[in-house]
């Protein structure tokens, strides 16, 4: 037998487990298991993240307390301005300042109802978020166990293609076989074919004279296109 047909044998055989394993992939029970298994995976950062926003929000609005407080108690200045306008100061400075500390007030006081709404809006999002990830919990294990068993039932075919695979695999040369199984994790599949008209079989690309020429006597090339291994006849 040939390296070129014993590789080709061994794809063979393997097309039963990729097909299998693209069944189980497909499969709605594992479409639910990854839907959940990646919300919960996620899920403590944005409550971490929701917790440091509120925690930050928090002290913004402290800060904008002691902020209004200081502002109010300028406003007692004021206490004695009839005696200062009595004693000959000037009532447009101080109505000036007067408007100028009410506008402060104002502004600090609306950033205020602006910062306690976020905040509010923060821990509704929050607690919201616990909810679900104490639903998600649950459902993850039953969705979980529903996953387990479509496996499961398939496990004896998987162990028989496996073993189909394994007697196969004495054919082909260690290297070539490491280059094969290289490909297929990076989900390539079919991995290797033979040269179709100076093309690659599977996306039709001409590869290089120079590169074709490795093809005599049974060499192989990656094609430049699909990443797919080529043999020459």
């Amino acid at each position: 037998m040939t390296q070129l047909q014993a590789i080709l044998n061994y794809q063979e055989t393997d097309k039963k487990l990729y097909k299998l394993e693209r069944e189980l992939a497909g499969s709605e029970e594992r479409k639910e298991y990854v839907k959940y298994k990646k919300f919960l995976e996620t899920a403590p950062e944005k409550l971490d993240s929701l917790e440091v926003k509120a925690t930050a929000l928090k002290s913004e609005a402290a800060e904008l307390v002691k902020k209004y407080e200081h502002t109010e108690e300028t406003l007692g200045d004021f206490e004695h301005l009839d005696e200062l306008i009595t004693g000959g100061a000037d009532i447009a400075f101080y109505k000036k300042k007067a408007q100028s500390i009410v506008e402060q007030l104002k502004k600090i006081k609306a950033d205020l109802n602006a910062l306690a709404a976020n905040i509010k809006a923060t821990d509704a999002e929050y607690q919201k978020l616990k909810k679900q990830v104490i639903a998600a919990q649950k459902q993850y294990a039953e969705v979980s166990e529903k996953y387990k068993a479509v496996k499961s039932a398939r496990e004896s075919e998987r162990k028989e293609i496996e073993t189909a695979l394994a007697e196969a695999a004495k054919e082909v040369p260690s290297a070539m076989l490491d280059v094969y199984k290289t490909k297929r994790k990076e989900k390539i599949f079919p991995v290797v074919g033979e040269l179709t008209g100076n093309r690659c079989p599977f996306c039709s690309m001409e590869p290089p004279l120079a590169a074709r020429s490795k093809l005599t006597g049974g060499g192989s090339i990656e094609c430049d296109n699909c990443h797919r291994i080529i043999f020459g006849s």
